[in-house]
């Protein structure tokens, strides 16, 4: 994709997705510039094809719907719908748009997709390396608080002695989800990245068991 293209395609894009409506603030334009920067790096290392990660990752969440709608499992291939839509009204390549659609379906959790490509791997990681570090603490609040969940159990606030319930505390969804996603990315640099982001979580945590 040439610079000048890649300009004009992003400009349309985000005047695209700022008419759309998120599911939370954890999932807004900030969220969605944060994951293309991401996959375009992933791009890179792993010479994927950028006509179809950097819409995929822009795209991505342009259909958002709640962590506890009924639905929300199909919020992927509803995004990859929409995202198509909105490429063909723009002339986007047609060639592109099968393995588009793929990347956004695959990049979601609650879809339970597998990548079946390069391209669709590094946007799954982008999306999921957005979970973690500095910025996955504050968007798990974001959400929590959101969902009125508590900030932890308090008799118990790391679980230890009792089963880990996310849905009723957030310090409970590092365990039973957050931590979990640096071992499960596909590619080698996102793994890298997911540790490191990862040990700052647990040194969060090191520190909130202090302070309460």
């Amino acid at each position: 994709m040439l610079v000048e293209t890649l300009v004009s395609f992003e400009q349309k894009v985000r005047a695209f997705l700022l008419i759309q409506e998120s599911a939370d603030v954890a999932h807004d334009l900030n969220h969605i510039c944060r994951v293309v920067k991401v996959a375009k790096q992933l791009a890179i290392e792993e010479r994927a094809e950028f006509d179809v990660v950097v819409p995929a990752a822009w795209l991505h969440d342009c259909v958002s719907l709640p962590k506890n709608h009924p639905q929300r499992a199909f919020a992927s291939s509803m995004a990859a719908d929409k995202a198509v839509a909105f490429l063909r009204s723009i002339d986007y390549p047609e060639r592109y748009l099968e393995a588009i659609h793929h990347c956004i379906c695959a990049h979601s959790f609650s879809a339970q997709i597998t990548p079946k490509t390069t391209e669709a791997k590094i946007v799954q990681d982008a999306d999921r390396l957005d979970a973690l570090g500095a910025i996955g603490v504050a968007r798990c609040m974001q959400v929590s608080g959101a969902l009125n969940r508590a900030l932890y159990d308090t008799d118990d606030p790391f679980g230890e002695s009792r089963p880990l319930d996310d849905e009723q505390n957030s310090i409970d969804h590092f365990y039973v989800k957050l931590f979990n996603i640096a071992d499960s990315l596909n590619t080698a640099a996102a793994r890298r990245e997911g540790k490191r982001r990862e040990n700052f979580m647990r040194q969060f945590l090191i520190q909130l068991k202090e302070e309460i």
